[in-house]
């Protein structure tokens, strides 16, 4: 996957050993709406949307060559809840909910974003980060503030943020 391709968020205050990344439409292998808009492959990672399956696992797997571990997928519904990423990913059932939080190296929270705004966390001491899925529903439920919450029960001090 073309590093070009991925969005890599200007957060001075990330601690060391912490990655974020953001994606565009760019570097997949989706077609028709799910395409490029340029007349390439459409990197589209959402199973729930009617993409072909193969297409968007194809996809996942390029984006997962760039982490250190498998990204943890949460089915998102617009609402609140906070999944541990710890206890997600490969072999394990999607979980639902609208953010996840990680306290092991090498845990890769991970969310879908369109028209709504992805919101990233990160303890001041690297050992707890978070993911949000923020838009107006979420909000409205308390995503981030249940986020927070959920990071500092598992141990955060001061956190930064990213949007």
């Amino acid at each position: 996957m073309e590093r070009s391709a991925l969005v890599w968020p200007d957060w001075p205050d990330l601690p060391p050993g912490i990655g974020a990344l953001a994606t565009s439409r760019d570097g997949g292998v989706s077609g028709g709406p799910y395409d490029d808009g340029k007349g390439g492959g459409g990197l589209n990672l959402g199973m729930h949307c009617g993409d072909d399956p193969d297409a968007v696992r194809a996809n996942r797997e390029r984006l997962q060559a760039l982490f250190p571990g498998h990204p943890a997928w949460i089915a998102q519904v617009h609402g609140a809840a906070v999944v541990d990423a710890c206890t997600a990913g490969p072999g394990q059932p999607v979980r639902t909910g609208d953010a996840s939080i990680a306290t092991q190296a090498g845990v890769v929270c991970a969310i879908l974003t369109a028209d709504c705004l992805p919101v990233l966390f990160a303890s001041l001491d690297g050992k707890v980060v978070g993911a949000a899925h923020a838009g107006w529903r979420g909000l409205a439920a308390g995503v981030l503030g249940e986020t927070v919450r959920a990071m500092r029960a598992a141990g955060a001090g001061e956190i930064t943020a990213w949007m």
